[in-house]
């Protein structure tokens, strides 16, 4: 089983995000502007997850994620989405100071910390932001 760098994770969400939430099309200009990066360091780490089969990459026509890419991307997010009203709810942060904290916690916690917090919270089905 291959073990995902968090920037890998960092780029199946971010496609996620951009496909299903931003409506946009993920292309590499597009994915390079979302994460701060340069579009060749976009175009290396989508032939790296390609070579994976988390993406289907066509230079020039854009990204998508295959099923195995979605099912991590949606896992990042979740994890994200978890520790953001866990963070709120249960330890008093405000809303707007707990996105950063997501984001370096989402990579580190286990699927077990993950059913705790969504038993503690009562499986929620929305974060913070609505």
């Amino acid at each position: 089983m291959t073990v995902l760098t968090e920037a890998m994770q960092d780029y199946l969400k971010t496609i996620w995000r951009l496909a299903h939430e931003e409506n946009v099309p993920v292309t590499t200009t597009a994915l390079a502007d979302a994460l701060g990066v340069r579009p060749a360091s976009t175009t290396n780490m989508l032939k790296r997850l390609a070579a994976l089969h988390l993406v289907k990459y066509e230079p020039y026509r854009g990204v998508e994620l295959t099923e195995a890419g979605e099912k991590v991307a949606l896992e990042v997010v979740r994890h994200h989405r978890l520790l953001e009203l866990y963070l709120t709810e249960a330890l008093g942060f405000p809303p707007d100071e707990v996105h950063e904290e997501a984001e370096r916690l989402e990579h580190h916690i286990s699927e077990a910390f993950e059913q705790a917090i969504a038993e503690q919270l009562g499986h929620p089905t929305h974060d913070p932001h609505g």
